[in-house]
């Protein structure tokens, strides 16, 4: 297998379950020395020592990526066992759904900070730590076009978009570069317990991609095969998009 990653520190958030797993794994079997953040630490374990057993590096950060602290311990961890940090994948998140009307702006917050300010904060702890790295955020179909009851998930993800398209003007492209990912419905549990999957009211028609397949993508852009791709976003959706 291609070595895209070898000698890479890749720091991986929302990387117990769903694109984030798979993300790790991609690049934990590409050489990449994985740093794995998520919520679940025996699934992060068990994700370090499925990296470890095809002769990858890895550690896991047992994370919450809605507080700062453990943001700031998270990065001086893996600083501590590599140091340095070449791969920021922001793809941890989560979402409410509750009419705007109804929406307890306690959860407006926590959303914010999960989805969007997670973003904003890494980049600042990792980039001083970045000689031609590479940052992905991982958003949603949902900046583009969305449903009812979603509305701050798909205003952090259209901010996300808009901060990786004005980050990419702020910092020069041999430090690093800045992308994102807009995926589609995903074969993940975040997909499948969405209540308004659940109820109908939101419809998954034509293709429901894997997680492989969203890290693929994800891999790409953050490899040195993108070295050309800067400040976009690479919607990632089997033409879910072209078909609304």
């Amino acid at each position: 297998m291609e070595q895209r990653f070898k000698n890479k520190v890749c720091f991986v958030t929302g990387a117990t379950s769903g694109i984030g797993q798979a993300v790790a794994l991609q690049m934990g079997r590409e050489g990449g020395r994985v740093a794995v953040l998520g919520r679940d630490a025996q699934d992060g374990r068990a994700i370090v020592r499925e990296i470890k057993a095809a002769g990858g590096e890895a550690i896991f950060i047992r994370t919450d990526v809605g507080r700062d602290a453990q943001l700031v311990a998270a990065v001086d961890k893996t600083l501590a066992a590599w140091g340095q940090i070449d791969v920021l994948v922001s793809n941890a998140a989560m979402m409410t759904f509750e009419p705007i009307l109804k929406l307890d702006p306690k959860d407006w917050d926590t959303l914010m900070h999960v989805n969007l300010r997670s973003l904003f904060r890494l980049t600042q702890l990792c980039l001083p730590h970045m000689k031609q790295g590479s940052i992905v955020a991982v958003s949603s179909v949902h900046a583009h076009q969305t449903t009812p009851h979603v509305v701050p998930y798909a205003a952090s993800k259209g901010a996300m978009e808009a901060f990786v398209r004005g980050l990419s003007q702020e910092i020069p492209h041999t430090h690093a570069r800045i992308n994102a990912v807009a995926p589609g419905a995903v074969d993940t549990p975040m997909l499948w317990s969405n209540p308004n999957v659940k109820s109908g009211k939101e419809k998954i028609t034509g293709q429901v991609g894997t997680p492989a397949e969203l890290a693929a993508a994800i891999c790409f852009l953050a490899s040195a095969e993108a070295s050309f791709i800067n400040g976009t976003t690479l919607v990632a959706d089997g033409g879910r998009l072209a078909a609304l």
